[in-house]
């Protein structure tokens, strides 16, 4: 499996329109080869900005890559740059080949 990670710098009160814009998009997510879950994280608070993460995981680090490639991902990111800024910076990527996994038994 694959984990695709976008972290996300929000600017102190910018949190409500920042969730609202994920809240409110189509991820266009659902029936793309190899899509498992995703989740949108709320992380800790500091001085300058609100951490926030995009988490998203796949059955492969291709399946991943194909998405990126796919119609279904340019119809999910139209209109990014549309809202005023919400955070500091462009967000910062992380990939992740999974290597163990731990389920109830």
């Amino acid at each position: 499996m694959f984990i695709a990670m976008n972290r996300f710098q929000v600017i102190p009160g910018e949190e409500e329109a920042f969730e609202q814009v994920w809240l409110s998009r189509d991820s266009f997510l659902a029936g793309v080869p190899g899509f498992v879950e995703f989740h949108m994280l709320r992380g800790p608070a500091a001085d300058d900005h609100v951490l926030y993460s995009s988490h998203t995981v796949w059955l492969s680090r291709g399946d991943f890559e194909n998405w990126t490639r796919s119609e279904a991902f340019r119809a999910a990111h139209r209109g990014a740059g549309d809202h005023k800024p919400l955070y500091l910076a462009p967000p910062r990527f992380e990939g992740f080949d999974v290597i163990q996994t731990v389920t109830p038994s």
